[in-house]
């Protein structure tokens, strides 16, 4: 086996323009957090104005070709890193046209403006419910997925056939400390508990690859700056399962409190995706791997919000 030459981030990101789409998201944040530390310089974009709108923080809508063009024309970034998205689980007719166009016309619009103002390196952000390459046509399980597993084969079309430097991370469950959607599984427990609630799921048997938010945004910089990663995709995760309820009674342990999970209390989603990341070309071709346990994550994130409350 060949040795893979792996780049200090840190050497090649300080002092560029980096472009983070969904830059005040729960990942964005962190990620362009961890870009400053590094000495980079910070753009982020969102459809919503922050409470403090400056040079560094644009307001645009992606799924505008126009919009989209503006924003790499005032930036000029010679990074971009993908993580605006609209997540939704449900599996309903009403969530194909939202999730088509803030998933897949948004990032063929970046892709576009990202060619024409000659990027060094795109990353986009997949996601474990993308169903994977197999023999087969495969079955996206949601609207989400489908717009997911489109923008993602854009993506490598890009790179393949026009040459723009195009790494996807599919990102599996990530939870950690910070703001986020509180209805998520990790949040929803930790404050429910903390509040002296009992938090309510379905069977909670279905096991998820986790993975905690500062590995994820470490992740990114690899993507961004490994000589040999353009064209891949990279599993981002813990490379292990472990199940719902367990995640939950381990919140439970650690927040030492007596409200108690209440299981079966709604049903499970059909089609839910159970899918173990494979992290050898992680490892081998970007040089990363995580460094957090599930453990450790979830109790700097039960101090998070107990600080928060």
């Amino acid at each position: 086996m060949v040795e893979q030459l792996h780049i200090d981030p840190q050497a090649t990101l300080a002092g560029k323009r980096v472009l983070v789409t969904g830059g005040r998201g729960f990942v964005g944040a962190a990620l362009s957090a961890r870009l400053r530390a590094l000495g980079a310089q910070v753009y982020t974009v969102g459809r919503t104005p922050p409470a403090v709108v400056d040079d560094y923080q644009l307001v645009a809508d992606l799924q505008s070709a126009e919009a989209t063009h503006e924003v790499f024309e005032t930036v000029q970034p010679e990074y971009v890193m993908h993580l605006a998205s609209h997540v939704v689980g449900a599996r309903s007719l009403d969530v194909v046209l939202s999730t088509l166009h803030s998933n897949l016309t948004s990032t063929v619009n970046l892709l576009m403006a990202a060619k024409a103002h000659g990027c060094e390196r795109v990353v986009l952000t997949g996601s474990l419910e993308e169903p994977e390459p197999s023999l087969q046509w495969p079955v996206p399980s949601s609207p989400y997925a489908a717009a997911k597993l489109a923008a993602g084969a854009y993506g490598r079309m890009f790179n393949a056939l026009f040459e723009l430097p195009v790494v996807i991370l599919r990102v599996f469950m990530v939870y950690g400390p910070g703001p986020q959607e509180v209805n998520k599984l990790v949040p929803y427990t930790i404050r429910s508990l903390l509040r002296g609630e009992q938090p309510q799921f379905s069977s909670g048997t279905r096991e998820v690859d986790w993975v905690y938010v500062a590995d994820v945004a470490e992740a990114f910089l690899h993507a961004a700056t490994a000589p040999d990663a353009a064209g891949g995709t990279f599993d981002v995760a813990s490379g292990e399962l472990t199940s719902v309820r367990k995640v939950v009674e381990i919140i439970h342990e650690l927040s030492n409190v007596s409200a108690m999970p209440e299981f079966g209390a709604t049903q499970d989603r059909p089609m839910e995706q159970i899918r173990r990341a494979d992290l050898s070309s992680s490892e081998q071709t970007l040089g990363w791997s995580p460094r957090t346990s599930l453990r450790d994550g979830l109790q700097s994130t039960i101090e998070w919000f107990s600080r928060e409350s």
